[in-house]
């Protein structure tokens, strides 16, 4: 079957999100870390290649530069019909991009002459309605993630976080006009592609509407959003049985949890955790020092708990006042990346040591402990919660489970850890 989708990622827990949900619905989905070699040619059997990338927050020139790479291998190389540009179901972005820009460059590369832009998850409680986003029934300005680390979420109206990002016209088609029917869809997107809007943001409250969606635009070479459009493309192409994507874990797995998200989910998860299982904070002047034996102290301490009944916990989840209080001392950007070059040497260093199960909290820590594992190709396993897959390196028996921010209920560490019986 010839590749029906190639999907970029913004970040590895979006990659590892929508390659779930497609996964799900009996695709055959492959996920790789990183940009392809231009040179190399794809020959396994796929349905899907996802690729993730850690551009969300790079300069918006490089952001460019790694997808249109990945849009040009996964066409010429991969055969893909159809690109997907996977953001998170939060619009996770700065004043100045990367949304709209990487959108901006992938029109130019592709037919289309307006991309489609639909985040909503409604299985997470996302949903999109007038062209505002909500998240869990709040305002996504009024959700927590306009207190995010790094990407603070100022307004909820997608329309008016475009307009610093881009200088192409934005235009919302309402959740009246997507029930209105898929043909009706597709005119409203055509009438105004011809009036000149660029990016088109479509409503969608339920999973009914996101199948709308699919059958209306499931033709167009290039779409973007979250993954709950991606999982209604899949459902729509997929005449297979439903996979359950299980795999094997090691029967002498070693666990460890790594926590580096900030967002209001993950400081609960971390909270209800550490109640009842061994946790350590990361300290973040021992990061910012960069000091060897800081990470073979903390290797020490996660390799002493590593018996017990609960996965050790390391983490540098902080509530929203201690967050502001650490970046005013040491810097944003500092304090951030000396957390995720910490993270890096501590999956390298536990690996080392026999570690071969990774649950990791945060889109940044996971794209970080993947790269410092070195990871190639990962096979798509059975979710743990809607949006978060287990995920298996085969060559290296390694296991990871990658959680975006807010994906989750309270107990996740917890099921995480059931789901691997």
């Amino acid at each position: 079957m010839a590749l029906l989708t190639g999907v970029i990622a913004d970040d590895f827990t979006g990659a590892t999100d929508i390659a779930g949900f497609m996964a799900q619905q009996g695709l055959q989905v492959a996920l790789l870390p990183g940009v392809p070699s231009p040179d190399a040619r794809w020959q396994d059997d796929a349905d899907v290649i996802v690729i993730s990338l850690k551009s969300r927050s790079l300069p918006a020139e490089e952001a460019i530069r790694q997808t249109l790479s990945c849009a040009q291998w996964l066409t010429e190389s991969a055969g893909a019909r159809q690109i997907y540009f996977k953001y998170c179901s939060t619009f996770d972005s700065t004043p100045d991009g990367n949304i709209g820009p990487v959108s901006d460059a992938l029109v130019a590369q592709t037919p289309c002459r307006a991309i489609i832009h639909s985040p909503a998850l409604p299985q997470n409680g996302r949903t999109l309605v007038h062209g505002h986003l909500f998240v869990n029934g709040a305002l996504l300005n009024q959700s927590g993630m306009e207190n995010h680390p790094i990407n603070p979420m100022w307004d909820a109206r997608l329309v008016e976080l475009l307009k610093p990002q881009t200088d192409g016209k934005a235009a919302v088609i309402d959740l009246v006009t997507v029930r209105a029917g898929s043909a009706a869809l597709r005119a409203r997107y055509q009438v105004l592609a011809d009036q000149g809007f660029r990016h088109i943001v479509v409503d969608a409250l339920t999973e009914d509407d996101l199948a709308i969606q699919a059958a209306a635009f499931g033709d167009l070479p290039l779409l973007a959003g979250g993954s709950g459009l991606g999982g209604a493309l899949a459902a729509r192409a997929s005449t297979q049985a439903t996979a359950d994507g299980r795999f094997t874990f090691p029967e002498d797995k070693k666990t460890v949890v790594l926590s580096g998200s900030c967002s209001v989910m993950t400081n609960r998860q971390v909270n209800a955790y550490r109640a009842q299982a061994p946790a350590l904070a990361l300290d973040v002047a021992s990061c910012i020092n960069d000091d060897p034996q800081y990470i073979a102290t903390l290797a020490d301490w996660v390799e002493a708990h590593s018996g017990s009944a609960l996965a050790p916990l390391v983490y540098a989840t902080q509530p929203p006042e201690q967050l502001k209080a650490t970046q005013q001392r040491f810097g944003e950007r500092a304090a951030s990346a000396a957390v995720e070059r910490t993270f890096a040497q501590l999956a390298t260093r536990l690996r080392e040591r026999g570690f071969n199960t990774f649950i990791v909290a945060g889109g940044e820590t996971s794209g970080t402990t993947v790269d410092a594992l070195k990871v190639k190709r990962l096979k798509v396993g059975r979710p743990i919660v809607p949006g978060v897959p287990w995920v298996q390196d085969s060559a290296q028996q390694l296991s990871l489970a990658l959680k975006s921010g807010n994906f989750g209920d309270e107990d996740f560490f917890f099921r995480a850890q059931e789901y691997q019986a």
